[in-house]
Parts: structure tokens; sequence; C-alpha cells
């Protein structure tokens, strides 16, 4: 296969994977990086040639421009939890617009589920935003929406079991909003499709989710269950959660006020919207794969065995 995929934003979590199954697939692919060092280490798993690094930023329209001259396909994976609106809605636009400018035959765009320009939060709104300004330059373009992604690098099951093995007592906020959490390797499955054999999936967005609905205290009870921890359960009224995320008065305090406005709608595909099905993939369980590296939580690690183990 002789197809250049630049990838925004390859170096990242959910980047490095689709990276591997593109290059396993043969795809060359051009990482487009602020400082291209960050993605040296996926190298080696290119043959000679297949691998490209340029200085970019999606914020600089200029070194988008050159990052995807000669590109057949281009996805754009960046995002942040600061300078959300430069990043999500303004960079997004400069991904797109350079992208038509260059006659680049295919977009995927990776959002999130919850984009909603008309939304409370700036996340939803700046990844809203941004949605429209991709549609707007590039119509064509693949919109991926994931839901809270896990994976062996993750910074959502990962945060919640180092606290979990940190704290005797596990303060749960908004411990009733519905989640989905979807795995990284069938969100990089998608998104290798989509760029690879783009023809069902141009124009088309896709809100991509796990098999399982987990409240966030059922979900943060399983990580102690799997990690072998009992920390004392408390369920933080609304009135105290929002006044740790506003004012942030906790050490290290675990959410913040834009986050908490986003917890304030359940994280779940929509029922009538399309999915992992969609790209002929069966959604993998969290509970198939995340014992794999949970082991490490665990008071004595592979054999310390889950609560309840013989």
């Amino acid at each position: 296969m002789d197809r250049l995929v630049v990838m925004f934003g390859g170096s990242g979590f959910i980047g490095r994977y689709v990276a591997q199954r593109l290059l396993a697939a043969g795809a060359r692919v051009r990482f487009a990086e602020r400082d291209p060092r960050r993605a040296q280490f996926l190298k080696p798993l290119g043959g000679l040639g297949q691998v490209q690094f340029v200085t970019a930023d999606v914020t600089h329209e200029a070194s988008v421009a050159r990052a995807v001259t000669g590109a057949d396909a281009v996805i754009n994976l960046v995002g942040a939890f600061d300078h959300m609106f430069e990043i999500h809605r303004d960079g997004a636009a400069n991904v797109a617009k350079a992208c038509a400018a260059a006659g680049v035959e295919t977009l995927v765009h990776v959002s999130a589920i919850g984009a909603d320009a008309e939304g409370r939060s700036a996340y939803a709104r700046s990844k809203g935003e941004g949605e429209a300004a991709v549609r707007a330059a590039f119509p064509a373009a693949t919109i991926l929406r994931p839901s809270l992604v896990f994976g062996r690098e993750d910074k959502f099951v990962n945060r919640f079991a180092g606290i979990i093995r940190a704290l005797p007592v596990l303060p749960i906020i908004r411990g009733g909003v519905k989640l989905q959490p979807v795995s990284v390797a069938d969100v990089a499955a998608a998104a290798a499709q989509a760029l690879l054999d783009p023809a069902d999936h141009a124009g088309k967005t896709y809100e991509l989710a796990g098999p399982q609905v987990l409240t966030m205290a059922e979900l943060q009870r399983w990580i102690a269950d799997e990690t072998g921890y009992s920390p004392m359960i408390v369920d933080v009224p609304d009135v105290a959660g929002a006044a740790i995320a506003r004012f942030g008065f906790l050490p290290g305090a675990p959410i913040t006020w834009d986050q908490w406005l986003m917890l304030a709608n359940d994280n779940v595909a929509a029922a009538d919207s399309n999915g992992l099905a969609a790209f002929g993939i069966a959604p993998t369980p969290l509970a198939t794969v995340a014992p794999g590296w949970l082991v490490q939580y665990r008071r004595h690690g592979r054999f310390g065995g889950a609560k309840g183990a013989a």
C-alpha cells in the first residue's frame, strides 16, 4: 500500500494505536508534532522509509499546510484540557482547511461523545464548534466521537486505580453519571479503517462506545475490587462536589469546574447513532483487558490477586 497518512497527535494515547494499525497495513505515516521527538518511539514499528516526522502545530496555519502536503489521508487526534477553543475549534479548522486546499482525499477528525456547540462546558462547546468547522471546510470528513477511552496507558482507569491505592477513603463525585468506556484498540481499528478504506465512511459521524454502561460509582467500585482494595466509599453530595470543583480547596482536587460541568450529562452513545458495528468491530468489554494492566496497582503486584480471589 503506497498511501501517505499524516497524523496530528499521533504520539498520544489513541494515536500510537492508530499508528500501529496503519504501519502494519503498509501505509506510510508522517507524524506532525510540535516536538517530533515525542513520536520517535514509534519509528521502529515501520520499515525503511515508512515513517516520517515533521514539525507542526495545529494552531499555526502555515505549519499545518506544510505538514499535509502530498498526503492521501489525514487524521487529527489533537485534544487538550487547556486552550480548548484554540486547539479543538481553531486547530481543527486549520487542519480541515489545509486538507481541502491541498487536495487531500480523506480526513478523519477525532472528537468526543458529548460534543455540543451549545453545551455548558468549554470542552463540549469547543469540541462541538470544532466539528462544525471541520464540516464547513471539508464536508466529506469522517468524525469519530469516542466515549471515555480505556487502555494500558490511559489517564482514566489508571487515575482512579492510583487514587484507590493511595486513599483509605474513596470520595465519589457525580456517582450516578453514566459512562460507556470504549477500548483504545477498538477506536484505533475504526480510525484506521476510515483512513485506509474511506468510501463507506466519508461524511459520516460515529459515536464509539463500549458494550457496557456503568455509573461512575459502579466503575470505581469495580476498579477497587479488581485491584484488591476495600476503601470506605463516600458518595460526595453535589453541593460539596461543586465546591471542590469550583474552588479546588482539597489538595490535588480531583476535578476541575469544567469537568464538573461535563459530568452533568451521561457520556454514552445515542441510541440511534452509528458506532463500532458500522466498522464490523465487536466492542471489547473493560473487564476482559483491564485486569492485565491493573495488576500493577495491587499490593503484591500480580501475586496479590483481586479481592475475593482464592
